[in-house]
């Protein structure tokens, strides 16, 4: 009750910031050296990442499936940011769910020859009809994912020869949810069962599976990079509830009603407030050297292994998905 009290007030953690800061209101400034991809930033929250980053001096990648959106993205941030550099925007094409995007959008950024400082993987999908990628793995699991999970793991030796270059540290940030404490039962018999079709299919199930994915992949990434001894960091963050278009496919008078009275009760967050903890942990000083943790409402809750029941569902996850992006790339993975 205590801990409702304090959420709905926006009573400050020990990081000096709560529920109701923003992203503005938490991130650091002064970042024109540092250069940033940010998955999902066509909209919600990840434009509002996006956007503050930006007016903080950061150079912006926006990965896109629909490439239309992401220019009309770019020219609100430009807008909004005060940042009257286009060029430090710049739109890719990408799209998660496939594999073989991933792989030619890391070809096309390597291409640039840019650094890479922060990899901020906020994109989200929430599939309410099962459905399954070009490449046949389950919608949401390849989206939110599987393809963030290849995404990083081909950019990690760009990020880490950047911080090794500059001395400054590299971040990555899987965004996730709450919700990922509801998924129960065996991962490895789920991972095997979800992508079959014409299966008896559980949308909230399927997210919340993606979502515990998220946090597993930090767990071990975590692991990783502190055996490496990189100057990269990862953590996971949930933003909070809010509205935006993860929610598009069930618009509607339900729906905007049940948002409505959430937001009239300040239960829900409005999207400056749900991109503060991507941008806490992003940008700010306090999280310098903070490795493999669970953050919400911009506050240290704890290691992610402590969020996953077991540690070793990390390790058998991150080989599961080593032997799926190396089956559909055709080649085994570094």
């Amino acid at each position: 009750m205590l801990e409702m009290f304090k959420y709905l007030v926006g009573s400050a953690g020990a990081s000096g910031y709560g529920s109701k800061s923003t992203a503005e209101e938490v991130s650091e400034s002064c970042m024109n050296s540092i250069t940033a991809i940010v998955t999902g930033a066509t909209s919600g929250i990840g434009e509002e990442t996006a956007r503050v980053l930006a007016k903080r001096g950061v150079r912006i990648i926006i990965p896109a499936r629909n490439l239309k959106a992401a220019e009309e993205a770019k020219a609100r941030i430009v807008s909004e940011s005060n940042c009257f550099d286009r060029s430090r925007i710049t739109v890719m094409a990408l799209d998660l769910s496939s594999v073989k995007s991933v792989v030619n959008f890391v070809s096309n950024f390597e291409s640039l020859n840019l650094p890479l400082n922060l990899l901020i993987n906020n994109a989200g999908r929430f599939c309410y009809e099962h459905a399954l990628s070009e490449d046949g793995i389950e919608m949401t699991f390849a989206t939110n994912y599987l393809g963030h999970f290849l995404l990083t793991k081909l950019l990690l030796n760009r990020m880490i020869e950047t911080a090794k270059s500059t001395g400054v540290q590299g971040r990555i940030v899987n965004v996730t949810s709450n919700i990922h404490s509801w998924f129960s039962g065996d991962i490895f018999e789920y991972l095997g069962q979800i992508s079959q079709k014409n299966r008896v299919y559980d949308s909230t199930r399927a997210y919340a599976f993606s979502k515990l994915a998220n946090v597993l992949h930090t767990v071990q990434l975590a692991h990783k990079l502190q055996e490496m001894k990189a100057n990269v960091t990862v953590n996971c963050v949930h933003p909070g509830v809010v509205k935006t278009n993860l929610n598009r496919e069930r618009e509607g008078f339900v729906t905007d009603l049940i948002f409505y009275m959430a937001s009239k009760s300040r239960l829900l967050k409005i999207i400056p407030e749900g991109a503060a903890t991507s941008c806490y942990v992003a940008t700010n000083r306090n999280v310098e050297n903070v490795n493999g943790k669970y953050f919400a409402d911009c506050n240290d809750q704890g290691s992610c292994e402590c969020k996953t029941k077991s540690a070793h569902l990390a390790e058998g996850l991150w080989s599961a998905s080593e032997t799926i992006v190396s089956t559909l790339t055709g080649k085994p993975q570094p």
